[in-house]
């Protein structure tokens, strides 16, 4: 039996995919005890944001060279982009973390970073999916991210709801409400990605 080579397109786009996972189950799986646990926190979401914009440069220049590729220039370079823009919400949640000293998560945030960790297990299995030209079995997985994407809607109204109900602080209020948002737009952007996927699917299957 003859293993086809993966396409350079294809390994890149499971690259970035792969760095995805691996940050948020470190996101979702970090325990924080003390502010200095938030640093090494926030260092190695850096960490993980960079390594995916090393990434995403490759998926350009490749992009930029090549005669053919194996889906269209346009849909590589969107899906490359949206599972970055997934990256750049963890560090940025991590940052907050950081700088409010917060060393303790609420329900609402664990909810939250639970239900974006199955989003980014999900659009690993739709790139190796699309890696192997199994199009249309990535729809049941993308349907699955937005079910996440949708349950993260439900918390982030009830986080809200809670937050000004029981919170006297309002500086505790800015920051908490500034942490759920930001929590929300990273499931924002994991739907994003399943929408690029099904965009994808539509045109190539």
């Amino acid at each position: 039996m003859v293993f086809k080579k993966k396409d350079k397109f294809n390994t890149l786009l499971s690259n970035i995919s792969v760095n995805l996972k691996d940050s948020a189950i470190y996101f979702a799986d970090y325990k924080i005890n003390n502010v200095s646990d938030l640093k090494t926190f926030s260092k190695t979401m850096k960490d993980y944001e960079t390594k995916g914009d090393s990434y995403v440069h490759e998926v350009i220049k490749e992009l930029n060279n090549a005669f053919i590729t194996p889906i269209e220039r346009e849909d590589i370079l969107h899906l490359a982009m949206s599972m970055d823009d997934v990256l750049d919400g963890f560090e940025e949640c991590a940052d907050l973390f950081e700088m409010y000293s917060m060393t303790q998560a609420d329900d609402f945030m664990l909810k939250f970073v639970d239900a974006i960790k199955n989003c980014a297990i999900e659009i690993e299995k739709c790139v190796e999916l699309l890696s192997t030209k199994k199009l249309l079995q990535i729809r049941e997985h993308a349907i699955k991210i937005k079910d996440y994407e949708s349950k993260c809607d439900g918390v982030r109204r009830q986080s809200i709801k809670h937050l000004f109900a029981t919170e006297k602080d309002p500086i505790r209020i800015i920051q908490y409400k500034e942490i759920y948002e930001t929590l929300e737009e990273i499931a924002d952007s994991c739907q994003n990605v399943a929408n690029t996927l099904e965009t994808i699917i539509m045109k190539n299957a």
